[in-house]
């Protein structure tokens, strides 16, 4: 069975050439609640950077097949544990599980769902972590109300493409950032971003207070690390929201810009939910699937398909270096449901 096999932590200027397909992975063995994936497509995250590089806060024994999303399908010899419904050779399937960047991997079966009608395997293969985060940061921690401003830093990244969408489905409006012309536009475009400015600009948040008629934004969606600067912009009883730190660094904020302006500073971490909050689960996919189905989000996958596992180190250097946006993701077999279509460049 082919998948990348990582034998030890590699240093960051190796990322990530040293991942190698020359050896099996470890028998796929499942467990008593687990059942066996047919990978068609993997996705691509920061996060398996920096579990390959050692630096996540899950340490993964050596060796182990990288990657956590994936979509495929339940293999034909799968065991199916008590109470699950999935048919071995024909459920379609999403969700997280360690290994997806092979041809099979292992699962629980709580950690799965079943693909929606009419999503291919590469748009879904997305889905499981960076959706259920948009939503719960949005809904549960900010508790959006329409008409209300929502500031989104990286709106082109994998979150923050999700963010803009929800909260336009939730009735706000929505300014993004990023840092390249092309990417200001996938914001407004594909994402559907009101505005979208560069925070390379030395007046974005000028831009922020003009756009918003000197109000500032009531709430701000930030997985780069960009809360001190966003205080400058944010309006009174504002609430910032902390999803991530991509720019690579934790902010220490100063406690009286949140006194001044009343405002709430909360973090969101969904993978927690399960252990905290398990009735929040099922809400957020109910709502999700709802507006998948009406058409009002729809999955934001990169232009450009990395095709075969053997694509894998230049999906992940490209994810590294900023060259994607949305949800870059590996063709690992082909979808004889939706074969693969050509996509133009914006």
């Amino acid at each position: 069975m082919k998948a990348f096999y990582l034998h030890r932590d590699i240093k960051p200027e190796e990322l990530p050439s040293t991942l190698t397909n020359d050896a099996p992975p470890p028998i796929c063995e499942p467990g008593s609640s687990e059942v066996l994936i047919d990978v068609y497509s993997a996705a691509l995250n920061f996060f398996d950077i920096l579990a390959i590089q050692g630096k996540y806060q899950v340490k993964y024994p050596h060796p182990y097949v990288p990657g956590v999303e994936l979509a495929g399908v339940i293999s034909k010899n799968s065991p199916i544990p008590e109470g699950c419904d999935f048919i071995p050779g024909k459920t379609r399937v999403f969700g997280a599980a360690q290994g997806a960047y092979g041809e099979q991997a292992k699962a629980d079966c709580w950690q799965l769902m079943e693909v929606p009608e009419g999503m291919s395997f590469e748009e879904a293969s997305g889905l499981f972590v960076t959706w259920p985060t948009s939503y719960a940061a949005l809904k549960f921690r900010a508790d959006l109300q329409p008409d209300e401003w929502v500031l989104v830093h990286a709106g082109a990244g994998g979150v923050g493409l999700c963010a803009i969408q929800i909260a336009k489905a939730m009735g706000a409006k929505v300014i993004a950032t990023a840092g390249t012309p092309d990417k200001l536009r996938v914001c407004k475009d594909i994402g559907g971003a009101d505005y979208a400015i560069n925070y390379r600009d030395k007046d974005w948040q000028q831009q922020v207070k003009d756009i918003t008629d000197g109000h500032g934004v009531d709430v701000v969606y930030d997985p780069v690390g960009l809360i001190i600067p966003s205080l400058k912009v944010i309006a009174w009883n504002g609430r910032i929201i902390v999803v991530g730190f991509v720019a690579g660094s934790i902010e220490k904020i100063p406690a009286n810009l949140i006194l001044l302006k009343n405002v709430a500073v909360t973090g969101v971490h969904w993978g927690a939910y399960s252990r905290n909050e398990p009735d929040k689960i099922p809400e957020t996919w109910i709502a999700l699937m709802e507006l998948f189905a009406s058409k009002r989000i729809k999955p934001t996958v990169f232009e450009r398909i990395y095709e075969g596992l053997e694509s894998v180190p230049e999906g992940l250097n490209d994810l590294a270096s900023r060259k994607t946006w949305g949800k870059a993701v590996v063709r690992v077999r082909a979808d004889p449901l939706h074969p693969p279509k050509g996509r133009g460049k914006l």
